[in-house]
């Protein structure tokens, strides 16, 4: 019943945008008559809404509430309108909102019928006019000219609301700022994140650099790639997975001290947490450890939450993420032990396969390690109980293909990932940079990938060769801007932080 009751009220809102946006054509065909252009050339505004409220205060006559001696100019998006009589008040948004008074007496009969006959919610207008305090404490710009510079031929939506109404938001987004402070304000948010990103990282002498999106090989991480094609060359590229084994590159070549933040493409699910298009953030730092790249990390993320929230403290759903304490470490035995209730005795060869069967994980493969066994657990049990800001190391060398061996365990990489809030946030380790280890491990990459698994890591002999020329001693990590930016906004699905998100096509 209530999908029908959906379907009704859809028809209904076409209809009624439907006969909206004839009478509009109409209405450009009568401006036109009255050789009023909709669309014309641009009269630029001296001053916008924050500034004029901002100044109020200090301008002001005490004795009228006013500003008599500034004549303001501003343009932006009329998203209200009240007519009373010979007087129109409406609100203008630029890149705030400002309440503006139209009076017949001020503007002159045709000006204030051609506002009151021919301008919609949605139109974009410049206004000119002098600054005052209503008797009800708002501040408003009282209009005595004004000029119609884009009609809006489309109805603006009222709400969001179900599910048509979702799809709206993320396909024409435009909309969804238009309409949504909430929306734009988590946009200005995301780009704070990305400024103080780069601020910090400039301030420790790190050199910002691009690498190519179009790689000859997928690589950089385990991940299935997007193919194309290009036909000059008449070759195959791939979308890049990780820009890793360029920036190493560079390290090679005697930058020490390199980071990129740009697009990512997987090839994978899409859900809450997951973009086939993503931005990431990698660093690249010579002659450091994990240690030193999980402090990095940690400063990192302590420094964006002050500058983008003001707080170390954020809500993110029904919890608090304390940013201000040192981030907890453990390794993946220890994390399992904890999360899952088990015992070391639980996670010894005999006795795991019973363990895992109990929790009904199916592996993909029975043939592999106890690392891994253990690594599987984590991933299907533990991830998600991660809340507060949690290092996890000793991942298995099966799993980290680029990562060093920890020389006191050579089962393990020297490597760590940061999980917040159930999310991995960032993932980090030593460089391999010995060549013949990295020749082995692609080998043992380039098997799985012929078995067919389509995530495994691709054999890059030009990588291998400079390898050969000598990488120092590395720290690398990556850093998930997209899901760092729905932490900081308090938004629990990745659409939300994405201006423009992947979307399945319209029938």
């Amino acid at each position: 019943m209530k999908s029908k009751e959906n379907n009704l009220d859809n028809n209904i809102e076409e209809k009624h945008e439907f006969k909206e946006h004839e009478i509009r054509l109409e209405k450009v065909k009568e401006l036109e008559k009255l050789s009023i252009n909709p669309w014309p050339e641009n009269q630029e505004p001296n001053s916008n809404a924050q500034k004029i409220i901002n100044e109020f205060e200090k301008l002001k006559d005490p004795e009228t509430n006013k500003v008599k001696n500034k004549e303001y100019t501003i343009a932006g998006r009329i998203l209200s309108i009240r007519t009373h009589g010979k007087t129109i008040f409406a609100d203008l948004v630029d890149d705030n909102r400002i309440q503006i008074y139209i009076k017949k007496d001020n503007v002159g009969q045709e000006l204030f019928e051609i506002f009151n006959k021919f301008i919609d919610l949605g139109d974009i207008v410049w206004v000119c006019g002098y600054a005052f305090k209503t008797k009800m404490g708002e501040i408003t710009l009282e209009v005595n000219n004004f000029k119609l510079l884009s009609k809006c031929l489309r109805p603006l939506p009222e709400k969001f609301h179900g599910l048509s109404d979702i799809e709206i938001k993320y396909r024409q987004r435009y909309l969804d700022l238009i309409t949504s402070e909430e929306t734009k304000n988590r946009f200005i948010k995301r780009s704070k994140l990305i400024k103080s990103i780069r601020c910090f990282l400039d301030s420790k002498d790190y050199m910002e650099v691009e690498t190519p999106m179009l790689h000859p090989i997928a690589g950089g991480a385990l991940a299935k790639p997007f193919t194309t094609h290009h036909n000059t060359l008449n070759a195959d590229f791939y979308l890049r997975i990780a820009p890793e084994l360029y920036l190493k590159r560079l390290v090679v070549g005697g930058f020490k001290k390199v980071y990129e933040i740009n697009r990512n493409f997987r090839n994978e699910g899409i859900s809450t947490r997951h973009n086939p298009e993503f931005t990431m953030i990698e660093i690249y730092t010579a002659y450091k450890d994990y240690k030193y790249a999980m402090h990095l990390t940690e400063q990192i993320l302590q420094y964006a939450a002050t500058q983008v929230t003001d707080s170390q403290k954020l809500n993110f759903g029904n919890h608090v993420i304390d940013f201000s304490q040192e981030f907890k470490r453990l390794s993946i035995k220890d994390a399992v032990k904890i999360h899952a209730n088990l015992t070391d005795q639980d996670l010894v060869e005999n006795n795991i396969d019973q363990v895992i069967k109990k929790f009904n994980i199916k592996l993909k493969n029975i043939n592999i390690s106890l690392q891994e066994k253990i690594y599987t657990l984590f991933e299907q049990i533990v991830e998600s109980k991660l809340i507060q800001p949690t290092f996890i190391i000793d991942f298995p060398i099966e799993v980290s293909p680029l990562s060093k061996r920890d020389p006191d365990n050579l089962q393990v990489a020297s490597r760590f990932e940061l999980f917040i809030a159930g999310m991995e946030i960032a993932n980090g380790f030593n460089e391999l940079n010995d060549p013949f280890d990295q020749e082995k491990r692609f080998k043992d990459q380039l098997k799985a990938h012929e078995s067919g698994d389509e995530e495994a890591h691709q054999f890059d002999a030009d990588y291998i060769l400079a390898l050969e020329y000598g990488l120092p001693p590395t720290a690398g990590v990556g850093i998930g801007i997209d899901r760092l930016a729905m932490l900081l906004t308090n938004t629990t699905s990745i659409k939300e932080i994405i201006l423009f998100p992947t979307l399945k096509k319209l029938a």
